[in-house]
């Protein structure tokens, strides 16, 4: 004989959106677009975070030396001391970059997985010719100017931190090691052009993290705008006065 089921009483109360089991909630909030936005706003202020810090810390290249010793090699020996005795020297070090590797992976994951929901989601193209234009401008923006970001970071680790691209390199010696990299007028150029497309990224990206994490009054819409191009412009001017002082004779 059939079991015969019976359907679920309604008492007038809204029905919870069915889960599905057995995924743990930081899971399911993944999959969701709600959440790849807050991931990539939460991301996206560490990795601002860090390039504004890192760039405060390129720019000791401009101050005097102590005791002999270029200030920005007593900044460069602090970082890999910190943690120490309770750590081994550079191992607090490796740990920040593993964190900032991790935080740029799970950024260019949410862009991505984004992207794909987007386009599965809208089917039909945008009615308003204006409204297609400056979305896709920005988009365009964005997905561009974040490859560049991307190859200029494993470029700076494998010229900077490794000493891989053919420069004269010496471990520790961060002064003298810039200096031979921005000798060469290619890579110089490349460092300014990756840090005005990274500009431009920022730019964006500060403007709409506000967005993804709910934080859109419109009353505000100024000062976010503000606040965008202040830190993209600081970290623009700030990144590029390095590569230019060294071409120009400032710093030798």
């Amino acid at each position: 004989m059939t079991k015969v089921e019976q359907a679920p009483r309604y008492d007038g109360a809204p029905q919870a959106a069915p889960r599905r089991a057995g995924a743990p909630f930081l899971i399911q909030f993944w999959r969701s677009a709600i959440g790849k936005k807050w991931v990539m706003a939460i991301t996206g202020i560490m990795l601002i975070g860090f390039v504004f810090g890192h760039m405060v810390g390129n720019l000791k290249i401009f101050l005097p030396p102590h005791d002999g010793v270029p200030a920005i090699n007593e900044y460069a020996e602090w970082l890999r001391t910190i943690g120490e005795p309770a750590l081994p020297e550079t191992v607090f070090l490796w740990m920040m970059r593993g964190g900032l590797l991790l935080a740029v992976a799970l950024h260019i994951a949410a862009a991505v997985s984004l992207t794909r929901m987007n386009h599965a989601a809208r089917p039909v193209k945008y009615q308003s010719k204006r409204d297609y234009v400056a979305a896709n401008y920005a988009a365009r923006t964005m997905r561009w100017t974040g490859v560049i970001v991307l190859l200029f970071i494993i470029f700076h680790l494998l010229d900077l931190t490794f000493g891989k691209t053919g420069a004269p390199f010496q471990t520790g010696d961060v002064y003298d090691n810039i200096i031979a990299s921005f000798d060469r007028p290619l890579v110089a150029v490349f460092y300014i052009a990756a840090n005005l497309a990274l500009a431009f990224h920022l730019f964006h990206g500060a403007w709409s993290m506000f967005q993804s994490l709910g934080w859109n009054n419109p009353r505000w819409n100024a000062l976010r705008r503000k606040f965008a191009i202040g830190i993209a412009a600081i970290i623009a001017i700030g990144n590029i006065s390095i590569p230019l002082a060294v071409m120009t004779g400032v710093v030798k």
